[in-house]
């Protein structure tokens, strides 16, 4: 015996259709994200407007106000995007060495780094919408890497440094070299300079004697 198919409702409404060539809603709202990634990195959060960024989809600013209503929530969309981005290195942390890996990818995508190093230093202001954000990560960061740095040298690192101090420095400079490596690429080699301060917090570095 076979199953008939029942005969449509002709009160019942029509499915909705999208138009031809229109991606699903997910699917747009992560071009706008990519699209709002590439102009914060280029000109900053304050100085990107919703317009250009819908311009760079193809759609008018009230389209992409539908997606997302406020600039501030776009902008949080874009930075848990980077999260995400880096979620696969920082989550899979297990020693230091990692963190070389890290700065190595960094050093092969510079427009999230403009990025980054221009909204934490705009999110310095307690009014900026990424200042609780960057607080927060910060934050997070230090636990998640003294957690680690803890678990293989116990409390204190070969060179005498508590994990603390070390995760501490190790984001310092990785931030700061950022910085140093987006004015001038060829200045600052990130992954190898990386590598010689973990070399350094273990004790297996060589470091001038003070004076």
């Amino acid at each position: 015996m076979t199953e008939q198919t029942p005969a449509p409702d002709p009160a019942a409404a029509p499915p909705a259709r999208r138009g031809r060539g229109r991606p699903p809603a997910t699917a747009r709202r992560e071009q706008i994200v990519t699209a709002a990634l590439e102009e914060f990195a280029e000109h900053g959060f304050h100085n990107s407007s919703l317009a250009s960024v819908a311009e760079r989809v193809g759609l008018s600013q009230q389209g992409l106000l539908h997606h997302f209503p406020t600039k501030e929530a776009l902008l949080v969309s874009v930075l848990r995007r980077r999260d995400e981005i880096d979620e696969a290195d920082f989550g899979t942390l297990d020693g230091l060495d990692r963190l070389r890996d890290v700065a190595e990818r960094n050093a092969s995508r510079p427009g999230i780094v403009r990025l980054y190093t221009l909204l934490s230093a705009e999110g310095l202001s307690e009014d900026h919408p990424a200042h609780v954000y960057f607080a927060e990560r910060f934050a997070g960061l230090r636990a998640r890497i003294t957690a680690v740095l803890r678990g293989a040298h116990g409390d204190r690192l070969p060179s005498g440094a508590t994990p603390e101090q070390a995760a501490a420095l190790l984001i310092a400079a990785m931030d700061g070299l950022q910085l140093q490596w987006s004015y001038d690429p060829g200045a600052a080699d990130m992954p190898d300079l990386v590598a010689l301060l973990t070399d350094v917090l273990r004790g297996g570095g060589t470091r001038p004697d003070a004076d």
